[in-house]
């Protein structure tokens, strides 16, 4: 297995502006053809990673967009300052989306502020490595799936009143949900339930003219990864991929556009999979 990464360690739930190298939000050569013009949209986890260049890319395509994050404020500046530097406008909402009042709130601001509601982007997850499924306590697990699929629920609760035909619901799921990870027991199995969340909710809406998704990323370079591994497999990460590499964010947010926009007006309850060559089923 390929170095790929200096060894490095951070405490969750890891700061991008901390990482060496800096994750590539956005490749500048890419340009924008308004995709998402006059759209506004809500992302979660929307401070770094991969919710960042979601956030940066959605506004070169003409979106305003509203970030909710935990607490990871200077990312969030950052992200923030992006996103006007491409034109589009930014309402940082930091708490967490585990909280349904909080969801509740979230989405009200963002239609009392930026005007509308068109595409939620479902990206915020949290994950903790555990040798053994004896040592996921009953905290641990309640708490990664009210993160990583509670939130979902309550966001798009929270949201729907305010979508209609031609909105986009764009959820994360992972590449642990085909494959599994033996260290990420209770995180796979969020993404598991993401993925038939997609699908059933994508039945359910269709008929009001609301689009549902999901992105199935494999290793990709973000906060998370240092924030949870140790710092060999944090050195090592993505080098097992057929690419022999981890993804850039910048790899991956072309397909929440692609699913969010018109382009993708026949495609309803699938899963995209940005992941290095890996060949999954599903």
């Amino acid at each position: 297995m390929s170095e790929v990464n200096p060894p490095q360690s951070q405490s969750q739930p890891g700061r991008e502006h901390e990482m060496r190298p800096r994750p590539a939000a956005v490749a500048g050569e890419r340009r924008g053809s308004d995709k998402l013009d006059g759209k506004v949209a809500i992302i979660t986890g929307g401070d770094s990673g991969i919710g960042r260049s979601v956030a940066v890319l959605f506004a070169r395509e003409g979106a305003d967009v509203a970030i909710v994050y935990l607490e990871e404020h200077d990312d969030a500046k950052e992200t923030s300052q992006l996103v006007e530097e491409e034109g589009g406008r930014c309402l940082l909402l930091p708490g967490d989306v585990g909280d349904e009042a909080f969801c509740r709130d979230a989405v009200q601001r963002t239609v009392d502020e930026l005007g509308r509601l068109d595409v939620l982007v479902n990206n915020a997850a949290e994950q903790h490595v555990r040798e053994t499924i004896a040592d996921i306590s009953t905290e641990q697990l309640e708490r990664t799936f009210r993160t990583n699929i509670f939130a979902m629920f309550h966001m798009v609760k929270a949201a729907l009143p305010h979508l209609g035909e031609g909105s986009a619901i764009v959820n994360s799921t992972s590449v642990t949900a085909y494959q599994g990870n033996p260290l990420l027991v209770d995180y796979s199995a969020t993404k598991g339930a993401i993925v038939g969340f997609t699908r059933a909710l994508s039945q359910q809406l269709i008929g009001q003219g609301i689009r549902v998704n999901a992105v199935a990323p494999g290793p990709i370079w973000t906060p998370l990864i240092p924030a949870t591994f140790p710092p060999d497999k944090v050195e090592s990460f993505g080098g097992n991929t057929p690419m022999g590499r981890p993804g850039q964010p910048e790899e991956v947010a072309p397909c929440y556009v692609f699913l969010a926009s018109d382009d993708a007006s026949y495609i309803a309850g699938q899963v995209l999979h940005p992941n290095g060559g890996q060949v999954v089923n599903g």
